[in-house]
């Protein structure tokens, strides 16, 4: 796992021994809440560092945490799953976890999913150049239904979340669909064809999520490069080795 950059508040000791080029957060105390800047790559690599750094910032926060991912150049669904997980934490202890400012690679990965509104408790916040900020409110039409049907607003965003979740579970990142490639091409296992990803990826030191995408890419005609295809190779040889 990539090691990740955590730079708390002054009065918190920061760990200069964790610097990593791919992924940096900085923690501040904001009032009762905890901002947390995040910038670089959530992915497969990063998530388990992502996941203790902000469970490490909502333990200390009394009311909750303001994510700013606007410094995030690229997030798949298993950066998703982080934040679904630690939204949940944070509800189950009587806190919230707001992001209030998403770069356009977390921003799509909320429209894909329909998650947005699971993350923005607040409306109007400014915008900057080249970030997505979220709104959360329910349109007219919602709001009639809601008044005759005399549903509550909790009810309704349960349900909302609910049917949010299950879409975001649906969506299937690049990496799953390289490991059908693998599967396709090989005739693999689904396991098989998991450790052969994570074999090259770790002998060619390329980031999983470049990986996968280069395999999607070259079904579609683009060129594979010979050395990663060298090392799909032999590593499709030594787990298809009878044991």
């Amino acid at each position: 796992m990539s090691p990740v950059s955590t730079v708390d508040s002054p009065s918190s000791a920061a760990d200069p021994s964790s610097v990593s080029a791919s992924l940096k957060i900085v923690t501040r105390p904001a009032g009762t809440r905890t901002v947390v800047v995040v910038s670089g790559e959530i992915d497969i690599d990063t998530e388990q560092a992502v996941r203790r750094a902000l469970g490490l910032a909502l333990a200390r926060s009394s009311g909750g945490l303001d994510l700013d991912l606007a410094g995030v150049g690229f997030c798949d669904c298993a950066g998703l799953n982080v934040l679904l997980s630690v939204r949940g934490l944070a509800l189950a202890d009587g806190k919230t976890l707001d992001v209030r400012a998403a770069s356009a690679a977390v921003a799509r990965l909320f429209a894909l999913t329909d998650t947005s509104s699971l993350f923005s408790r607040r409306t109007g916040h400014k915008a900057a150049d080249g970030v997505v900020n979220l709104r959360r409110e329910h349109s007219p039409t919602t709001h009639h239904l809601m008044e005759e049907k005399d549903v509550s607003d909790e009810a309704e965003e349960l349900r909302v979340e609910v049917g949010q979740l299950k879409r975001a579970m649906l969506t299937r990142p690049v990496i799953d669909l390289a490991r059908g490639v693998l599967m396709a091409s090989f005739g693999l296992s689904r396991d098989d064809a998991w450790s052969v990803l994570v074999d090259v990826s770790q002998r060619s030191n390329t980031k999983l999520h470049q990986l996968a995408e280069e395999l999607v890419d070259s079904v579609n005609g683009a060129p594979l490069p010979e050395d990663v295809q060298q090392r799909i190779s032999t590593a499709v040889t030594e787990i298809s080795r009878p044991a």
